[in-house]
């Protein structure tokens, strides 16, 4: 190892940290991350409300997709800004930046202005969930990572089932500014810990400097990329000339993003990293995995409503066992990846559970009770609950320290995207079912199809039939993964680096 290396690689002090403060910092990075998180959930039952006072529902969508927009694209620039700068000072400006964001929204007088304002929350919570994955892998050696992993796990699930549930009480009984408001004391107190918490944190990074040009181009393409696949069938028909400009525009700053990778002294995302095969198939196990999940929690609502006949809130209870499954399944392979030393196999065995539980979805139909749905839902999520520790695990144990934040962040930003690819896919499959073309939404979707007659039972087996192949992809990806034995210590890793 070089000079240069051996002067700025800095352990710093996590070997002398108590429980009690490792536990203090868990705690602050896990209120970062569910701001995150909430922000994503709480405005939806809200925004019905936000269009009629601002009396704009013509630019309404823009409210969620901006957010998703900015926040998806700046993902892997906190990862790599906490390798070179360090967690702390990264996890603040995200924090003060969401808060900002989130005032801004609450005071936004017009549509336009709370859209601006979205954008710029995006762009302050798009590193919280990465930064707060990296920071415990600083925090804690892998094999004892993935029983942390579980926390994350709630989170999410605590943000899915509280979100909505909070949004619409608070548009209808207070003001719907207090789903923006209610981010300042959150935020502060996430502030608060981050500021003196993570004084004591292991530092891992080094002096670099930042890829403008590359973060540029992963920002444009990811936008037109992301924009084709949210307005694609909705908005605009799939083979009109929006959409198709789109995705040519993005293909082409693809390209050119990988020219640049290659040619760019030091690149945003190190091409060893992506290179690294735990990485490459973690990532793509986790996308297809988690991006089939994404579109289930999506899709099963109009499910429930238009084939099973429940209401809105009733659809809404009934994706519990959905959600709560991820944190069992979760649970028990974190803690069994602090025990064995074949990791893989509990994750294997979870997706295959999945995918045939899935199948059975798709080949009864409307034949099973609504109990027996909910049964397998619970099987489907515990089963891929087993992969959500392994994969980010996994990803972080086979990079160096001083990369964890760039791993995680490009593992995130690839989820994210698998997420919206998948989603679109299975938007597609509804809309071609229903023959409903061009502007056509979600919300009008159930009651289009009870005034032509459709019945959406056997559109939807084929909606089940691709969550079956995307969790079958995820399946052979974590297979091909390879299964390094996980490392000690962060602490330790990173002294045998500087010894080498």
């Amino acid at each position: 190892m070089d000079q240069r290396t051996r002067e700025t690689l800095r352990p710093g002090r996590g070997d002398t940290l108590s429980q009690a403060e490792i536990r203090t910092i868990i705690l602050g990075v896990m209120l970062a991350m569910l701001l995150a998180a909430l922000d994503q959930t709480i405005i939806a039952t809200a925004l019905p409300t936000i269009g009629r006072e601002l009396g704009d529902l013509e630019h309404l969508p823009w409210v969620v997709t901006v957010y998703l927009l900015t926040a998806t694209a700046v993902t892997p620039l906190y990862g790599k800004f906490s390798d070179s700068y360090g967690r702390r000072v990264t996890m603040l400006i995200g924090i003060v930046v969401f808060i900002l964001g989130s005032i801004a929204c609450a005071l936004a007088p017009t549509m336009i202005a709370l859209i601006l304002a979205r954008g710029v929350q995006g762009l302050g919570g798009g590193g919280l969930i990465a930064l707060a994955q990296t920071i415990v892998a600083d925090l804690v050696p892998p094999r004892e990572r993935g029983r942390y992993q579980v926390y994350f796990a709630s989170v999410f699930m605590t943000s899915s089932l509280l979100g909505p549930v909070l949004g619409g009480f608070f548009a209808e009984h207070l003001h719907w500014s207090v789903i923006f408001w209610i981010n300042l004391p959150l935020g502060l107190i996430a502030l608060f810990i981050a500021f003196h918490g993570l004084k004591k944190l292991p530092r891992f990074d080094r002096p670099h400097r930042l890829d403008l040009l590359g973060a540029f181009l992963m920002v444009a393409a990811t936008v037109s990329l992301l924009l084709a696949l949210s307005w694609g069938g909705l908005r605009y028909p799939w083979g009109s000339w929006p959409i198709v400009s789109l995705f040519a525009g993005s293909a082409v700053i693809w390209v050119l993003f990988a020219i640049r990778m290659r040619l760019a002294p030091e690149p945003l995302i190190p091409p060893g990293v992506l290179h690294n095969p735990v990485v490459r198939m973690g990532t793509l196990s986790a996308c297809f995995g988690m991006g089939t999940y994404i579109g289930l929690t999506i899709y099963l609502p109009v499910y429930f409503e238009t084939v099973r006949g429940l209401s809105a809130s009733l659809s809404g209870l009934a994706l519990i066992p959905l959600m709560a499954g991820t944190v069992v399944g979760a649970t028990l392979s974190g803690r069994m990846m602090a025990k064995v030393t074949h990791y893989k196999r509990l994750p294997v065995v979870g997706l295959v559970v999945a995918m045939a539980a899935t199948a059975v979805l798709a080949v009864l139909g409307n034949g099973i009770s609504l109990l027996a749905v909910e049964g397998l839902l619970a099987v489907i999520s515990i089963g891929l609950g087993t992969l959500l520790p392994v994969s980010t695990v996994a990803i972080q144990n086979a990079v160096s320290p001083h990369e964890l934040g760039t791993a995680t962040g490009a593992a995130n930003f690839f989820r994210s995207l698998g997420g919206a690819f998948i989603v679109a896919i299975f938007g597609a499959i509804v809309l071609s079912g229903t023959g409903m073309v061009g502007a056509a939404s979600f919300e009008s979707l159930a009651a289009s199809a009870a005034r032509s007659g459709i019945n959406l039972s056997d559109v939807f087996s084929y909606v089940f039939m691709a969550a079956v192949i995307g969790f079958g992809l995820a399946f052979a990806f974590l297979l091909a993964m390879e299964e390094r034995p996980l490392k000690g210590s962060a602490i330790k890793a990173a002294e045998a680096a500087i010894a080498d």
